[in-house]
């Protein structure tokens, strides 16, 4: 009895609680809390190699990021080699072999990467003298083998090759050079042409030339103390030799005095890839920087209430999805807007993205939409806490950028105190759709009288995967439809080399409601074909012409196929029709 009393008066004080509670006004937000990154220490060694630790014994993990701060070069011809340089320092040493190196790492149950710009490599505390004598190995013994080379030249060529029916990576290509140049590394294209020109020449001198301590920073963070740490940068990295370092200089883009319309072709799209972006001075450490996040947020980073999800998405149904980024760089910073929406609609789509750049220029962005975006910017950075190399990150940043020590432990404290006007400030400063590249990548011939409402003076400019220029031509009078399937056939091969082809098969796998789905094409000349439709191991359907007769193997039975459709299959079923 008591205790259904005693049941009764807590539900009683529990509604009379409620009763009072106006749930139609959300909470205020407490104060932002402390971030504690733990205090790091910093040291240099006498070759110059700058060392920075991070203790934190929350886990026994340690890890070790050395990165280079350097200018990249000009790679002008040979387009890509720096990038595969840095692919190449971890495909073995003059000690190791990669399958030796890949072996040890795994028996490890570490990681270790490198990049053009540097090594990252973690692991277990008590391994980490292990990982140090293979890390400094590959730092200071690259062998540069030419079978890797060819290996990784053979996949960034297939890549190029898959990437050319991509609309993004068109679009990457195109708004790349337009941005830069393509005469500035940020610029440069890697196509099949300048990697025939890479060797393991530039490669090693790559490495020779910017691979020196007096332009590195390494930064260990994890279970160590200041005085290991110390002790093992001495014991794995003091012997590593300083050199001069060229100072590669290039001038800020010079951007546009207008809008800059342009279109790429995507044979047979039904839909487009929408871009605006232009060049922006934002370095890293800027004053302005965490203003420029939550305006961004704000716009579209990435949020359901952003202002271009919510316009292109949820009001006019134009896209799944649309978004903008704001990106800081030590040279050139970058803003960019994109989506993918119907043909129909490309150009009412880049429409309301102008209109939703303005607005942030021109309107005060409400309290309770500032909130939602603080909160979002709130999580994220929070998040990142949990990953090592952001925490890394954060302390060589505080060195590079020479920002306040507590920059990142007070980043809480910022992000609350923007206020609507400066997020207007920041939008004027910095989002400038009138000097824009404007950009679209779908149906050319659809898409070009749509994009030249964009431009002052009407004229759209179209580029090919490559970022050149593509002057439409017009037929000859006297050409004939014989002479253009033959100019085809030519530029795919030629007729000898196609019809050595004695078959092809095409396998298509997907996901349909979560369950894995299979269709596997085989042709075989001259004109003989099977398609059959797997659903998780099972065979549902199997459609067969042997060249002259047709039929479908379902659940449901045989049955023959006539009429259109078995005209449909003979066509399908010859392996090159053109010929």
């Amino acid at each position: 009895m008591k205790r259904f009393f005693s049941i009764s008066l807590l539900l009683l004080f529990v509604t009379a609680i409620s009763a009072q509670l106006d749930r139609s006004t959300p909470p205020k937000p407490g104060p932002a809390p402390k971030i504690q990154l733990g205090d790091f220490k910093k040291f240099t060694l006498p070759n110059g190699l700058k060392v920075i630790v991070v203790e934190n014994h929350k886990v026994p993990m340690i890890s070790y990021s050395l990165s280079l701060d350097i200018e990249p070069p000009l790679e002008g011809d040979a387009a890509g080699y720096v990038q595969i340089a840095g692919k190449m320092m971890r495909a073995g040493t003059t000690n190791h072999s990669k399958a030796e190196i890949d072996e040890t790492i795994d028996f490890l149950g570490a990681t270790l990467s490198t990049s053009s710009k540097g090594i990252f490599a973690r692991s277990l505390t008590r391994h980490s003298e292990e990982l140090l004598g293979l890390m400094s190995d590959i730092l200071f013994n690259p062998a540069f083998p030419q079978e890797e080379l060819e290996k990784i030249i053979k996949q960034e060529t297939t890549g190029i090759q898959a990437a050319k029916d991509d609309p993004e990576y068109i679009a990457s290509n195109v708004a790349g050079i337009l941005l830069y140049g393509k005469d500035d590394p940020y610029g440069e294209i890697e196509t099949e042409q300048t990697l025939e020109n890479v060797t393991i020449e530039k490669c090693r001198n790559y490495y020779n030339t910017y691979f020196r301590p007096n332009v590195a920073y390494l930064v260990i963070v994890g279970d160590i103390t200041p005085k290991e740490a110390k002790s093992q940068a001495r014991k794995y990295f003091g012997s590593w030799k300083e050199a001069s370092v060229p100072m590669n200089y290039h001038q800020f883009p010079l951007g546009y005095n207008e809008p800059k319309v342009v279109i790429a072709n995507k044979e047979g799209a039904n839909q487009s890839t929408i871009e605006v972006t232009h060049t922006v001075m934002l370095t890293p450490g800027n004053p302005d920087e965490i203003k420029t996040s939550l305006m961004n947020q704000v716009l579209g980073g990435g949020s359901f209430n952003a202002r271009l999800f919510q316009n292109l998405r949820e009001d006019k149904a134009f896209t799944y999805g649309a978004y903008s980024n704001l990106d800081s760089d030590e040279r050139v910073g970058s803003f960019s807007a994109s989506a993918k929406v119907r043909t129909s609609v490309t150009d009412s789509a880049l429409h309301e993205i102008l209109i939703e750049m303005n607005r942030m220029r021109t309107e005060l962005v409400s309290d309770e939409d500032l909130s939602l975006v603080k909160n979002v910017l709130i999580g994220s950075f929070s998040r990142s806490l949990e990953d090592p190399q952001s925490i890394a990150r954060f302390a060589r940043n505080i060195e590079q950028y020479d920002l306040p020590k507590n920059y990142y432990e007070t980043y809480l404290e910022k992000v609350e105190a923007v206020t609507p006007q400066e997020i207007q400030d920041m939008a004027k400063k910095y989002l400038h759709p009138e000097n824009a590249i404007i950009l679209a990548v779908g149906n050319a011939d659809e898409i070009r009288e749509k994009m030249a409402a964009f431009s002052p003076s009407g004229k759209v400019t179209q580029y090919n995967f490559y970022g050149n220029i593509v002057e439409k031509k017009a037929a000859a009078k006297n050409v004939t439809p014989q002479e253009i399937v033959a100019n085809y056939i030519q530029a795919i091969g030629g007729a000898p080399a196609l019809q050595n082809v004695r078959d092809i098969q095409t396998v298509s796998a997907m996901t349909v409601q979560g369950m894995p789905l299979e269709i596997i094409s085989a042709q075989k000349a001259p004109n003989k074909m099977c398609v059959e439709t797997i659903m998780q191991g099972n065979t549902v359907s199997k459609q067969v012409f042997d060249g002259e007769k047709g039929k479908v193997i379902s659940p449901m039975g045989e049955q023959e196929i006539q009429g259109e459709m078995l005209q449909y299959m003979k066509e399908s079923a010859l392996l090159f029709p053109e010929l």
